[in-house]
């Protein structure tokens, strides 16, 4: 098999993307510069396969993945699988049940093809929320890939670490087939990033990033870009005369209230749940994880901007005089580092749109583990 890639290391890598969802895994394939084609996406969501296809031109295999067999598989010829399988399985919402939650079955069914198929992979990457750790989902992963003859490494990564002010930790495991392997023996965060994972495990041993000096962190965070870089509406008076500069000036004024307005947070939510709102401002250095819940509830899925700076920050009494608003669409795509290029069709309504980008991942994070992924030892 090594003799079989030195010979066509110039061809592009055959890879199948597994829960593709919105696109992230093959926006990160095209930000690492790995030289990929992606042979065929696969998502049973027919919503997200609008959107994959509008970006994309391509619609991803919209069949239940579990009735893929090894002999479908072995028809791509793919050296790499990318997944990114069902999260709910793993999290307090979705009464963490891991293998026993069916969203978690054909995520294993897919592994399970691994001794089965004639042309196996030679590579997996595999997303998912942090608690997959601890699940037992994960310690069948890690058992058929070590049956299969893979190495694997297992991160828990943040966007906080590549300089985007999101704070979005994820699990990560990177697995070769033998005789490949890593480009370095124990994986070196320094080698790839300024900043420590919060979690790395490699040759079964584990190193907490939790455990580093508060100092770290606060140093972790300031050598993040503010919000204010990842906003679509940062001013809207900027806004205004730019579009006057241009000539714009017809309903002007009222087309960017219009737009605004579906986005700010009613004085109703604000006096129910104020006090439980993450409020971040336009020079903040972190906001939290948005969930695909974003913009239907309040509490618990993501941050509020606000767009009038209080005397004092964090004061609850003053909420309502700080224009809170949420971030658009846009902006939670900018945060995933999704590129500039990237839209919704436009029969995808808000809430669809909050939704997909929850469950969606951070390319900013994941390019550069597929870059180490792919890359070969010298």
């Amino acid at each position: 098999m090594e003799e079989d890639l030195i010979e066509d290391e110039k061809k592009p890598w055959r890879v199948l993307e597994f829960y593709s969802g919105i696109g992230g895994m093959k926006y990160s394939l095209m930000k690492a510069g790995v030289n990929a084609t992606v042979m065929e996406a696969f998502d049973i969501n027919n919503i997200a396969n609008d959107v994959y296809e509008h970006n994309f031109g391509h619609r991803p295999y919209q069949g239940n993945i579990q009735s893929l067999t090894a002999a479908d598989l072995d028809t791509y010829a793919a050296h790499a699988w990318l997944l990114s399988p069902p999260c709910q399985p793993y999290t307090r919402q979705g009464l963490q049940k891991h293998s026993g939650d069916p969203r978690a079955f054909s995520f294993l069914k897919i592994l399970e093809l691994i001794p089965h198929a004639r042309k196996p992979p030679q590579m997996l990457f595999v997303e998912n929320v942090v608690g997959f750790e601890m699940s037992d989902t994960r310690l069948k992963m890690v058992e058929i890939l070590a049956k299969a003859d893979f190495v694997t490494q297992e991160f828990i990564l943040s966007p906080l670490q590549f300089g985007v002010p999101y704070s979005r930790p994820r699990y990560f495991c990177l697995a070769k087939r033998k005789p490949l392997s890593f480009k370095h023996a124990v994986f070196n965060s320094q080698l790839l990033w300024s900043a420590e994972p919060l979690v790395a495990y490699f040759d079964g041993a584990v190193t907490d990033g939790h455990d580093q000096p508060p100092e770290n962190w606060d140093k972790l965070l300031q050598s993040c870009e503010p919000l204010e870089s990842f906003l679509e509406f940062k001013n809207s008076s900027n806004q205004l005369n730019t579009e006057i500069e241009f000539g714009n000036l017809e309903n002007t004024y009222e087309r960017n209230m219009s737009t605004m307005d579906q986005y700010y947070v009613p004085s109703n939510l604000i006096e129910r749940w104020g006090s439980a709102m993450d409020i971040v401002y336009p020079d903040s250095k972190r906001c939290c994880c948005f969930t695909k819940s974003y913009y239907r509830y309040v509490k618990g899925t993501g941050s509020l901007l606000s767009t009038i700076e209080p005397k004092i920050k964090g004061k609850t009494s003053s909420l309502k005089e700080q224009g809170l608003r949420y971030f658009t669409p846009r902006e939670v795509a900018n945060l995933h580092s999704f590129p500039e290029d990237f839209d919704f069709p436009q029969h995808i309504s808000l809430r669809q749109r909050y939704a997909l980008l929850g469950n969606s991942l951070s390319i900013a994070v994941v390019a550069p583990l597929l870059c180490y992924l792919f890359s070969q030892p010298s």
